[in-house]
């Protein structure tokens, strides 16, 4: 794990923005969105809901800019793909770096998984459908038969899937992450051979 988390999480907890995002997020895990109230996560808090409206005036305004801030990561990996040569290193390196970058959106993800209704109403599902897209793009190539372009897709739902389907599964997270990410490797390689005929 590294000292480095520790670190940020100390950033976070100095900076109130981010904690009212970590504790909305928290009590919309874990009592659904739609049955969170703003006075509530003031109280979590212990801040005044006019310090709360200081810095976002809706829920739904605290929501986006969580997801904002916590799929950065996959934005700057769209960037850098798209620049990359379509080689099979660059795809892979791309699985690898998403692979941690869910890891870092663990609990938006959850939450995403959970709410998917609410997801759909909000603006939030746009954002993430098309940064999906971005990143299926850069993973399929252009000539490749629709098996390869399944496999392509299959491997980034691999990597939502066993986030989610394996929460319960006893095992070390570490343990659960390389075997997701070395399922969707898998797919990818059997793809990008697939699509080169080889």
């Amino acid at each position: 794990m590294g000292g480095t988390m520790d670190g940020t999480r100390q950033r976070r907890r100095g900076n109130t923005r981010q904690r009212i995002q970590d504790v909305a997020l928290e009590l919309f895990a874990e009592q659904g969105y739609e049955k969170t109230s703003l006075r509530e996560i003031a109280e979590h808090l212990d801040v005044t809901k006019a310090a709360l409206y200081y810095h976002f005036k809706t829920k739904e305004e605290i929501l986006v800019s969580i997801f904002e801030d916590l799929s950065r990561p996959m934005e700057d990996l769209i960037e850098w793909g798209r620049q990359q040569p379509h080689s099979l290193e660059t795809k892979q390196e791309i699985i690898r770096r998403y692979s941690e970058a869910l890891m870092g959106a663990a609990p938006l993800f959850r939450f995403m998984q959970e709410n998917q209704a609410t997801i759909r109403e909000l603006r939030i599902g746009e954002m993430f459908k098309t940064r999906m897209l971005g990143l299926r793009d850069i993973l399929i190539d252009p000539d490749a038969d629709l098996v390869d372009q399944v496999r392509c897709v299959s491997a980034l739902f691999t990597m939502h899937a066993g986030m989610h389907v394996l929460q319960d599964v006893e095992s070390d997270p570490e343990e659960k992450r390389k075997a997701v990410l070395e399922v969707a490797i898998d797919l990818i390689t059997q793809a990008h051979r697939g699509s080169k005929g080889a």
